[in-house]
């Protein structure tokens, strides 16, 4: 097999800025995206190799894949087009990867286990802050507490976000909440349930949302019941209560979305130097038996570059376990105290 890699969506948001990364740190990644121009541009300023194509033509995306041995996917919505491009891997060979944070998107490639086990390709999805560092600290809840049943994640972010991660936001919002209940992703509305967090400096409300670990926490520890939080101001909570049954509107949709349209790309290198996020989580038994634990991480955007990349490496390197795999079923719970500016604390 080659050692060669590709980002796909490198002309995107995270995608350059993956680009970017990558030529940093002396990697030599093949650009590509649909768009010739805008792909190629990036490519020729940063001396890299670009390709252009759709992923509505099956050939065009096995072409476009060849001699390339590991996919870094970051074209969003990834519910539109992970399935294509985890189809051409597998027809190919090709390791696959992606940053979603979508959870049908994990529940379909989940699925698609044992047809990567044929081909003797892995299937990563979520290889950034969706959901690398959330992943891992469930990994190790559950490594403290072996008879957990019981797990809740909460995050906190000061930074801010870019048109494809707000797009994405938007159209899950319309969709509802989801949780997990013995085992099985369970519908409720969106900002369900509300419960205090301690993040570092005392208790703060977060409600909860369709996180991407709803449902790989638990093809990563079996924990049956899972719910994920986010930190959230009292305006922010009574405004997702009071607007549930318009959210999934088409009228709503479309406003929220052109009103994205009208924001900059996504936060500046220096929004992101001073943004900082927190993951706090929790594990409970049914004897009583709870454990908690908290990481501190960099700006998600920065995070997501650098645990994508070392995913890569891992990869290059052969670290690759055939079938669909979650970032700490791959590499361990410990996977996230490598990457720099990342600090666990157990409560």
């Amino acid at each position: 097999m080659s050692k060669r890699f590709l980002i796909y969506g490198a002309n995107g948001y995270t995608g350059e800025l993956i680009a970017r990364m990558a030529t940093a740190r002396g990697q030599r990644p093949v650009l590509a995206g649909r768009s010739a121009a805008a792909v190629g541009a990036l490519a020729a300023g940063l001396g890299l190799e670009s390709r252009a194509f759709a992923l509505d033509d099956p050939a065009a995306v096995d072409a476009g894949l060849d001699g390339i041995s590991i996919v870094l996917h970051c074209a969003g919505p990834f519910s539109r087009t992970s399935r294509p491009m985890a189809e051409a891997c597998l027809r190919t060979r090709t390791h696959y990867l992606d940053i979603t944070g979508e959870i049908p998107v994990f529940e379909a490639l989940a699925a698609r286990d044992a047809e990567a086990v044929a081909a003797g390709v892995m299937l990563l999805p979520g290889a950034g802050f969706d959901v690398v560092p959330s992943d891992c600290l469930a990994a190790h809840l559950k490594r403290r507490l072996p008879s957990a049943t019981r797990l809740a994640l909460a995050l906190l972010s000061t930074g801010g976000v870019s048109r494809g991660t707000a797009t994405t936001v938007v159209q899950n919002l319309g969709r509802g909440g989801v949780v997990r209940r013995g085992g099985v992703l369970t519908p409720v509305p969106i900002a369900w349930k509300t419960r205090a967090v301690d993040f570092g400096r005392g208790p703060r409300p977060a409600v909860t949302i369709p996180w991407g670990d709803v449902s790989t926490a638990w093809h990563s520890t079996g924990i049956p019941d899972i719910e994920v939080y986010l930190a959230a101001p009292r305006v922010t909570r009574l405004t997702l209560r009071l607007a549930r049954p318009l959210l999934g509107t088409r009228a709503v949709q479309s406003l929220l979305k052109r009103r994205i349209l009208a924001r900059p790309p996504g936060p500046t290198p220096e929004q992101r130097a001073r943004s900082r996020s927190v993951i706090w989580g929790e594990a409970s038994d049914e004897r009583g038996g709870r454990v908690v634990s908290r990481l501190r991480t960099p700006d998600g955007y920065t995070l997501t570059g650098l645990s994508a990349l070392a995913i890569v490496e891992r990869v290059l390197a052969g670290q690759a376990p055939a079938g669909f795999q979650t970032p700490s079923r791959a590499y361990g719970a410990d996977f996230i105290l490598g990457i720099p500016g990342v600090e666990r604390e157990d409560v």
